[in-house]
């Protein structure tokens, strides 16, 4: 083969898939490349899945990955695959795939991916494997080569966990256009980490993407992961119609088949209410205000520093109710489960009772 786009029709599902590579990524990660035997070529959008048939001993499984290539590299395509705790396909891959095997597999599909024509602006936010359609997209973005003006977050729990942060960065510094970011929640022992550090949130959001209001967002990652992204975006006004996500769970193939996401926005229309039982005072209000606003309107003292969800001084017990709360790490979860919620960020949903 001389690198030119073969002759033939692009590939079917009804021709199995050889596997010509198994690429070490990260622990417990492998990027596994395939062909067409008869040299078909690919066609497919950047962000979406293929389906593999997988010959486990106890009968076949099908399991679904995202291909991490690009359609603009039509001649083979790659999944990369984490094993996750209990997962039985991706552990098999692991141990038993190799270059010579084939494999059925059906796809590809899925409606999260960019337009064919990606002239926009795009910010990519990828946690985990969930960079896998963020690469994919990333690379298409690189080699469609018409001004592109691309935001990519990777976030991992340490930086020996960034899926193709390597490759990334290659590209990054080679295309003015594409611009990255890498967060992670812990340092690596005997290492030196300069990028950010701790759990996602609104305030690396804009940091990271000063201009996210003028992107579309794709996202992808384990859904507390993107609970938070969402939770950001919204607290900070952006247009949700302009905001795509792809979960670990169920990929979608078609719009009929998407679940409406259902978040808790704040209504500035809606009636709550905030008592506060220590001071015995208790104040109508909307699901827009803050529980601290209300506090410091109704002369309640709660101590606070910054009111942006950082710092963790306005840290109070709510004894009942429920209140939205977007934060930016000043409360850890095993504070939240016992009860505590920082009130500057803070919206009442209904009526809640706060200690102070």
């Amino acid at each position: 083969m001389d690198g030119s786009l073969p002759p033939k029709a692009p590939w079917s599902d009804s021709e199995t898939l050889e596997c010509i590579m198994v690429i070490p990524e990260t622990p417990n990660v492998a990027t596994f490349a395939f062909r067409a035997p008869s040299g078909s070529w690919f066609d497919y959008r950047a962000g979406q899945f293929i389906t593999l048939e997988l010959p486990l001993p106890g009968g076949p499984v099908e399991r679904t990955y995202t291909l991490s290539t690009s359609p603009s590299r039509p001649l083979n395509v790659s999944v990369t695959v984490k094993a996750q705790a209990g997962s039985i396909g991706s552990r098999w891959m692991l141990d038993n795939l190799r270059p010579g095997m084939r494999i059925k597999a059906y796809g590809p599909a899925g409606i999260f991916h960019l337009p064919e024509k990606p002239d926009g602006k795009y910010l990519l936010i990828g946690a985990g494997s969930g960079i896998t359609p963020m690469m994919s997209m990333a690379t298409y973005l690189y080699d469609y080569g018409n001004n592109t003006d691309a935001r990519l977050i990777a976030c991992a729990r340490r930086p020996s966990e960034l899926i193709f942060r390597h490759r990334l960065m290659q590209m990054a510094s080679r295309v003015p256009g594409l611009r990255l970011s890498f967060a992670v929640t812990e340092e690596e022992p005997y290492d030196v980490w300069t990028g950010y550090l701790g759990r996602f949130n609104q305030l690396m959001l804009s940091l990271m993407a000063p201009d996210y209001l003028e992107r579309d967002v794709y996202c992808c990652g384990p859904e507390p992961f993107m609970q938070v992204v969402r939770d950001s975006l919204n607290a900070l006004g952006y247009d949700m119609d302009r905001y795509h996500q792809e979960t670990f769970v169920a990929p979608v193939e078609t719009v009929a088949d998407e679940v409406e996401i259902d978040d808790v926005v704040p209504d500035e229309a809606a009636t709550a209410e905030v008592s506060f039982a220590r001071s015995g005072v208790s104040v109508p209000c909307h699901e827009t205000d803050t529980v601290l606003a209300m506090a410091r309107a109704n002369a309640v003292r709660i101590p606070s520093g910054c009111t942006f969800g950082v710092c963790g001084t306005c840290k109070v017990r709510k004894l009942s109710g429920e209140v939205h709360m977007v934060h930016n790490g000043g409360i850890d979860e095993d504070a939240i489960a016992a009860g505590y919620i920082l009130a500057c960020c803070s919206n009442p949903i209904g009526r809640v009772e706060i200690e102070a």
